[in-house]
């Protein structure tokens, strides 16, 4: 992503409950941690605390799911036209629980990015997210997990992987132990993975080759 090297990149953001991956990011660009502007936020569900934070900080916020677009391919194209609306130049899946559509992947190839909360390959793929994840590290009796980021495709979990981080845990301690040990990294991580992109240490056209 040699082209973001030197300016400030508009983030995209898309999420589905929480949002407090969204706070943190505002709350780096905010503070001047991260050489960044949260230009709009969109969330399949219209009661979303991330609608809200958007909001309450003055980000545009959009609500677009099956409620407001009842056909799959409309709904792809209504956020593909949202996320050029505001020029953004990278998007972040921040808790969003949605496959991504073909039209958004076309039009930001390369630039549609999201967090997996385990080191990849490993428990990935359809259905694996939240604490589903973690039940698997703990039942794998696995005495390590972490957080991956990673490009979005087409598959569930399988773009090349941007940056990943390497948690030692016990998974003796059990599911909401291993939970808490991951989220305890995942906001500093992301606004660290974020910096590299910025500065070009990232190449995203070059990930995974």
């Amino acid at each position: 992503m040699n082209e973001l090297g030197a300016k400030s990149i508009s983030l995209g953001i898309l999420a589905s409950h929480g949002g407090s991956n969204l706070q943190a990011i505002m709350d780096a660009c905010e503070d001047g941690l991260l050489k960044a502007n949260v230009a709009v936020v969109v969330s399949n569900n219209s009661r979303s605390l991330a609608l809200q934070r958007a909001r309450k900080s003055g980000v545009p916020a959009y609500h677009l799911s099956s409620n407001t677009h009842s056909d799959d391919g409309d709904l792809d194209l209504a956020i593909k036209d949202i996320l050029k609306k505001y020029n953004v130049d990278l998007i972040i899946l921040a808790g969003y629980m949605k496959k991504i559509g073909p039209s958004v992947l076309r039009t930001f190839r390369n630039r549609v990015i999201n967090s997996h909360p385990a080191l990849l390959p490993n428990y990935g793929g359809k259905g694996m997210y939240g604490d589903r994840v973690h039940k698997a590290v703990v039942k794998a009796k696995s005495a390590e997990t972490g957080i991956s980021i990673h490009l979005v495709d087409e598959d569930y979990d399988h773009g090349a992987i941007i940056n990943q981080k390497i948690i030692a845990v016990d998974s003796s301690e059990g599911v909401e132990f291993v939970k808490k040990k991951v989220q305890k990294h995942e906001h500093t991580f992301w606004i660290t993975t974020l910096n590299k992109i910025q500065k070009g240490e990232i190449d995203l056209d070059n990930v995974g080759h």
